[in-house]
């Protein structure tokens, strides 16, 4: 039987590829320096999820 290579992915801060496994503590992240640049991002309220506005019901 093989051992399969660690799943890598790249890290959604710098695009660097990093392992995706219980080994990597910052997962997705490639260390910990990402990690808390996305946190302050999210802190900042940099991240928004747009909203749709309903029109108003005409009475």
């Amino acid at each position: 039987m093989s051992v399969r290579p660690p799943r890598q992915v790249p890290c959604p801060q710098c695009g660097r590829l990093s392992p995706f496994t219980p080994e990597n503590p910052w997962r997705p992240f490639c260390c910990e320096r990402c990690r808390m640049i996305d946190l302050g991002h999210w802190a900042n309220e940099s991240y928004r999820v747009p909203a749709i506005e309903d029109e108003p019901a005409s009475e």
